[in-house]
C-alpha cells in the first residue's frame, strides 16, 4: 500500500489523516492469470491501482477477442467508463500475469472527495491518465504503422512486453500473429 501513497506523492503531499482516510478505504485484491477482473456486461463500481502485473482490456468476440489496452503495475485499472456512468461494460479486463490491485469503490470515492483536502486531486490525476492513455492510442492508431505500434509498446514496457502473449499483442496494434512475428524478425 505504500506504493501507492508514493505514486500520489508524487504530484501532491498527502497529510498522515488525508491517507489514513483514503488507505482505510482500499481493499486489496489478487488476481490469478486468465482471471477476470470485470466481464462484459457488469457494472465497474472500483477504481483499482495496480500494485503488481499486467492486465488487457478487450472486446470478446466468438474468433479472436480485441485487445484494445493494457495497464501495468503503478497504473490504474477500471472500464472508467462504466465507473462514471453505471452502465454496464461492453468490455472485460483480465489479469495477464497473477495481479495484485488495490481497489476503492465509486461511493468510496466520492467520500473522499468530500471530506479530504487532496482527494480531488487524486480522482483528477486517476481521470486524467486515463485521458492520456485513451488519447496517446487514439493518436498512435491514426498516425502509427503496425510496427510503430509494436516498438512504442515495447519502449513503455520492455521488461514486461515478455510476458504478454504475442497473440494480444498482434490484437492489440490490429495484425495477425503471424504479422507480428514477421515484424519482430525484422527489427531484431
Amino acid at each position: 500500500m505504500q506504493q501507492i501513497r508514493q505514486y500520489f506523492e508524487n504530484f501532491t503531499p498527502m497529510s498522515d489523516d488525508d491517507w489514513d482516510a483514503f488507505s482505510s478505504k482500499l481493499s486489496r485484491k489478487s488476481f490469478a492469470k486468465k482471471e477476470l477482473l470485470l466481464k462484459a456486461g457488469q457494472i465497474e463500481n472500483h477504481l483499482s491501482f495496480i500494485e503488481k502485473g499486467i492486465v488487457r482490456y478487450y472486446i470478446p468476440k466468438e474468433e479472436n477477442d480485441l485487445t484494445f489496452a493494457f495497464s501495468f503495475h503503478h497504473s490504474f485499472v477500471s472500464a472508467y467508463d462504466s465507473f462514471l456512468t453505471g452502465q454496464p461494460s461492453v468490455y472485460q479486463i483480465e489479469a495477464i500475469t497473477d495481479t495484485i490491485v488495490w481497489s476503492i469503490t465509486h461511493k468510496d470515492l466520492q467520500n473522499i472527495y468530500q471530506t479530504t483536502s487532496v482527494g480531488n486531486l487524486i480522482g483528477r490525476h486517476a481521470a486524467e491518465e486515463n485521458f492520456l492513455k485513451k488519447s496517446k492510442r487514439e493518436l498512435s492508431l491514426l498516425n502509427d504503422s503496425a510496427e510503430e505500434l509494436y516498438l512504442n509498446l515495447f519502449t513503455e514496457q520492455p521488461q514486461l512486453i515478455q510476458e504478454i502473449p504475442l497473440k494480444y499483442i498482434a490484437s492489440y496494434i490490429g495484425i495477425t500473429p503471424q504479422a507480428l512475428s514477421r515484424i519482430r524478425k525484422r527489427i531484431s
